[in-house]
Parts: structure tokens; C-alpha cells; sequence
């Protein structure tokens, strides 16, 4: 489905979006990557599930991936004022305050507008607008999902009701541990009974051991050109691969007549399938990715970002030692270092079985439900 075009909505409003006013209203924020969206809509789920009276309202920006993903997973969408705090000195620190008075102005609006009894909050920069807007007027619950907890979050911990946490010692304060909140899809996964149907969906052989590559949301051009390089090496190998290389990439492999498919796509819209067609994935290691690769039991090599402030590899740290995957700093991955790491992996089924045994045993597939659980309760209070 494409993305809304800007004639098709004011900021603050996504038309259709007036919900009924029966039931508890649940504001979800956590715009912007799939990482804060996913997990939004994972809780989203649950509470509907548990609560089908309650209403379930999110917000985001205009320029955020939630404009294509949240109106097609069928809740309404509610636009603010993107709050982006600046990298680096520069002349925009100037106009922050400002910019955040406007959001924080316009989000009060929309959580009396839809009577919100709870904003839940993810993290980034649509979180910070709607924890400084509830404060003192809705009870807020903080969900963090990476090992390093984010400004948004930290802000949003002082004054909320509750918090949450995907693993210990994300340093916010009194945080109950209960994973991230997954898609049921996701939980739910039988990779094994799926197999087949998801290599036939897309094009992949049907035996062939087969290697995924993802760099989350918006593709990662490190991986793309090192897997890319090696994807000669992988055919000879006799490995098929599927590739998403993100929408604002692009990708060209040359193929190899008589060796499994390389699939490049720039979005996968079936994870789930992606997840059962896979004996390997090689990933970068956001929250969300750990998360679902080890709810799942997919043996993974993570290629942490090497940006930002070094959660990536805190995420994937507990599931590596615990035997699940394996670590290769982004500086060390060369089209040589994927065909030495992943070709050798991909031929020894036992060890991919040892490692999908411990990678399914470290990950929380109940976690949206005990969030919602959490949400609800403070709700109702």
C-alpha cells in the first residue's frame, strides 16, 4: 500500500480517524522507524485482544514509515509536529523549544479531542511531545525496548506510572522486564510447517539452504554491498539468499545459472514468511530485530550499527553468549568475511539447530500481552 499523500490529511488529523467514544481510549506513540511503530501496534493487537471495547488511537508525524504501516494495519493515525532533536550544535537547537511548545500544543489537543485514559510511549521523537502532553493530565506507561534507554524515554520514566523494559538495565528506574511486544503472527510462527509455502511466495528453492538479509526498516548499505559482493560465493555454495536492501537503496546481483535464486526485494511486507523461508539470517541488531529472531529460534550472525550510542551491540550481546548468533562489528564485514562466516553455518545443520535451540529460549512471546495487561490496569484506574 503507498504511503498517504500530503493532500490526503491535515496535521493533527488522519481523516476517517474519529473513533467512537465507547470504551477506554489507549494512545499509542511510537512513530518514526519499524522499530517504535512495531512494537506500537504488537501492544495495539493485544489490548483489542483483551479488550475488544477499548479503542486504540497512535500518533506520528507526517514524515514518518507509520503513515503507510498504521492506517493498513487499520488503526486510526493522529498527525503532530515531528519534534527532531538535533545531532550536534547547530543552528536548529535555537528553534527546539519552540517547536516543542508547538507539538506538545497540538498533542494535548488530540488526547482530549479522543479522550485518551492512557498514552504509552516507545520512545523517539513522537514519544517525547506526548509524554510532556499527558503529564499531569493522562497517566503515561514507558516501554523501552533497546538495552540503552533513549532521551524520549528517560524524560517520559520520571513522571510515568509504569515502565517497562525489553531486558534489564536499560537504566530507567523502576522498570518491570517483559520483552517487546511482538505481532501474533511473529509469535505465533511455525517456521517449519510454513517452509515451503514461504519459499514458493517468494521464489526461493524449495531445499536450498537459505540465507536472509535484512538492515531493518530502511536497508543498510554496508550489508547490501558486502552480501551483494559475496553473492557469487554463495551460489557456487549452492546457498539461496533473500535480500531487503530497503526502499531508498538499490541493489544488482548478477545471477548464477543453476544456483539457487538471490531474491532482492526493498521492503518485506511478510515478515513471517521471511522469518520461515530463512535457516540464517545476517541483520543488523535493533531491538525489535533481536526480539523477533529469537521468538522465532532464527540463527543469526547481527552486524550491529556502528552509530548511535552502542545499544545495537548491547542488544544482541545477551542472545550471542546465550548461543543463538553471532557478533561482526560493521567494520569488520567484507564480501570475504560474509562467505567465511555464513557459508560454512549454512552447511552444518547441527549447529544452526543448536543455535535456533537457544535462540528460541531466550525470547518473550508473551510479552504484548503482559504490556497490555500493564496499559489496561492503569487505565481503568
Amino acid at each position: 500500500m503507498p504511503p498517504y499523500g500530503a493532500g490526503d490529511r491535515q496535521p493533527g488529523h488522519h481523516p476517517g480517524a474519529e473513533p467512537a467514544r465507547a470504551g477506554l481510549c489507549v494512545v499509542v506513540a511510537g512513530g518514526g522507524t519499524a522499530g517504535h511503530i512495531e512494537p506500537a501496534l504488537a501492544l495495539a493487537d493485544a489490548v483489542r485482544r483483551l479488550d475488544p471495547t477499548a479503542r486504540v488511537v497512535a500518533l506520528g508525524t507526517e514524515r514518518g514509515l507509520e503513515n503507510k504501516i498504521i492506517p493498513a494495519r487499520g488503526y486510526p493515525l493522529e498527525l503532530i509536529p515531528p519534534v527532531p532533536m538535533p545531532r550536534k550544535p547547530s543552528p536548529d537547537m535555537l528553534k527546539l523549544p519552540l517547536r516543542v511548545r508547538d507539538s506538545v500544543r497540538r498533542t494535548k489537543e488530540v488526547l482530549t479531542r479522543v479522550g485518551a485514559d492512557v498514552v504509552v510511549g516507545f520512545g523517539g521523537y513522537v514519544s517525547l511531545p506526548a509524554y510532556l502532553a499527558a503529564r499531569g493530565r493522562v497517566p503515561i506507561v514507558v516501554h523501552e525496548a533497546n538495552a540503552r534507554s533513549g532521551l524520549a524515554n528517560k524524560v517520559g520514566a520520571r513522571f510515568a506510572t509504569k515502565v517497562a523494559a525489553a531486558v534489564p538495565g536499560s537504566g530507567l528506574p523502576n522498570a518491570e522486564v517483559v520483552g517487546i511486544p511482538l505481532r501474533e503472527s511473529i509469535t505465533s510462527l511455525d517456521r517449519a510447517a510454513l517452509r515451503a509455502h514461504a519459499r514458493q511466495h517468494f521464489g526461493l528453492h524449495p531445499t536450498a539452504p537459505t540465507l536472509l538479509v535484512t538492515g531493518g526498516s530502511q536497508g543498510a548499505r554496508s550489508l547490501n554491498t558486502a552480501v551483494g559482493g559475496a553473492a557469487g560465493e554463495l551460489a557456487r555454495a549452492g546457498v539461496g539468499v533473500l535480500h531487503a536492501y530497503g526502499q531508498k537503496n538499490t541493489l544488482a546481483v548478477q545471477s548464477v545459472p543453476g544456483a539457487p535464486p538471490y531474491v532482492a526485494v526493498p521492503y518485506l511486507e511478510r515478515m513471517d514468511l521471511a522469518l520461515a523461508a530463512a535457516d540464517l539470517v545476517l541483520c543488523r541488531s535493533g531491538a525489535m530485530t533481536v526480539a523477533e529472531i529469537s521468538a522465532v529460534g532464527l540463527p543469526a550472525v547481527f552486524i550491529p550499527l556502528p552509530h548511535g550510542n552502542g545499544e545495537q551491540a548491547l542488544n544482541a550481546r545477551p542472545l550471542v553468549d546465550a548461543g543463538g548468533g553471532l557478533l561482526v562489528a560493521d567494520e569488520d564485514l567484507t564480501s570475504q568475511k560474509v562467505a567465511e562466516t555464513v557459508i560454512p553455518l549454512l552447511l552444518d545443520g547441527h549447529r544452526l539447530a543448536t543455535m535456533s535451540s537457544a535462540a528460541q529460549g531466550f525470547g518473550h512471546r508473551e510479552a504484548a500481552v503482559k504490556l497490555a495487561n500493564m496499559v489496561l490496569e492503569v487505565a481503568r484506574r
